[in-house]
């Protein structure tokens, strides 16, 4: 379920929502965020706005999974603050560049297995910000947040 509240202003109205941390948030947040993009006139934005969104909910929803995420996305003079609250005080960590292995791994495909692969999403989320951070909240959790230009 989805609470949207929009806060009285002028056009450029912010979005700040809670959802369930569960994998079917992150679509529902993506379409709430090319909602508001289109309301701004930034539609040509969407493509880096999901991106970014789909790895900070990715990240939150590791960390909460099956309880309260929270969204806010404000139209600022200095760009777009997409923010990614959870309940965990857990930080995430950004995993260090190096290559990959790219043969094939014959366990790829059994459960639980981890190839390794994955912790690319902070680097992402990096390139694709002017600027992005984590704020902790007392008395519990965090805001992992990122600047886009618009």
């Amino acid at each position: 379920m989805v609470n949207q509240t929009a806060r009285p202003g002028p056009a450029a109205l912010p979005l700040d929502t809670r959802v369930l941390a569960a994998p079917v948030s992150a679509g529902v947040v993506r379409t709430l965020l090319r909602s508001r993009l289109a309301d701004w006139g930034l539609s040509h934005r969407a493509d880096d706005v999901d991106l970014i969104a789909g790895e900070l909910l990715a990240n939150a929803a590791q960390y909460a999974a099956y309880r309260e995420m929270r969204v806010r996305f404000t139209l600022q003079p200095y760009g777009m603050w997409l923010g990614v609250w959870d309940c965990s005080d857990e930080l995430p960590t950004v995993r260090p560049l190096e290559p990959v292995d790219v043969s094939p791994d014959a366990e790829a495909l059994n459960p639980g297995h981890d190839d390794g692969t994955g912790g690319w999403g902070l680097p992402i989320v990096q390139a694709l910000s002017l600027r992005c951070g984590v704020d902790r909240t007392p008395p519990k959790g965090k805001w992992v947040w990122s600047v886009i230009a618009c």
